[in-house]
């Protein structure tokens, strides 16, 4: 693989505390990512904002702006994870599809990838800059239009099962499924609207637990890990 975009759940960088920035968890993502990216592979990140807000977190709250505050979050989670990067050694630039002060480039295609063939690691923050999308959609999004050859998928459930594995104790999971699979039985793994676009333009990805031992390097190097989604 050449490039490759890597989407890390929010939830899984708080940690334990279940919210905000756990550093240990961040430290330890920063390092397997320069490990990736020493390899010669160039990264790409999409960071959700579930360790602070999820658009649905208040009834009270008009949706349009609910979505717009979780994209907020993003922003945040992408500045203070770039930050933990640098000090790690890496080049780093976020991009947003609005105008954030000073803090970050508005989306450019050509920008982003001139940054990735340059050895930076290249964050996607603020989703889609619409309303109504959820972070599945902007990894989708933004790995079609880097021409990234895989979505890597770090979560906090380390893969695709059959059922709830935190009710379910024997529920099962998936090595490898494809993803027009994911969309018939509308399984829930990613975002419907998401593995709809991943179907039609043909993205492969693999979902795993960022928890486990080196995920991020293994997923990367194509060791069997977690559930291969195929195309």
């Amino acid at each position: 693989m050449k490039r490759v975009l890597l989407k890390l759940s929010g939830e899984a960088l708080a940690g334990e505390a279940g919210t905000g920035f756990d550093e240990a968890t961040c430290v330890s993502v920063a390092r397997q990512v320069k490990k990736v990216v020493d390899s010669g592979i160039e990264v790409a990140i999409v960071i959700g904002g579930g360790n602070f807000w999820r658009g649905r977190s208040s009834n009270k709250i008009d949706r349009t702006k609910a979505d717009g505050i979780g994209m907020l979050a993003t922003v945040m989670n992408c500045m203070y994870v770039s930050e933990i990067f640098r000090t790690e050694g890496m080049n780093t630039s976020i991009y947003t599809p609005f105008a954030c002060g000073k803090w970050t480039e508005v989306f450019s295609k050509d920008d982003a990838i001139k940054d990735l063939t340059e050895g930076k690691v290249v964050f996607f923050a603020g989703g889609t800059g619409h309303p109504y999308f959820s972070t599945d959609m902007t990894m989708v999004l933004r790995a079609i239009e880097i021409e990234a050859d895989m979505i890597l998928g770090a979560k906090a459930v380390d893969g695709v099962y059959d059922d709830d594995p935190e009710v379910n104790p024997d529920a099962k999971k998936f090595d490898d499924m494809a993803i027009s699979e994911v969309v018939e039985g509308k399984l829930g793994v990613i975002d419907l609207a998401a593995s709809v676009l991943a179907m039609e333009n043909k993205m492969p990805m693999v979902l795993f637990g960022l928890g486990e031992e080196d995920s991020i390097i293994r997923a990367a190097s194509g060791e069997a890990i977690g559930t291969k989604i195929t195309v």
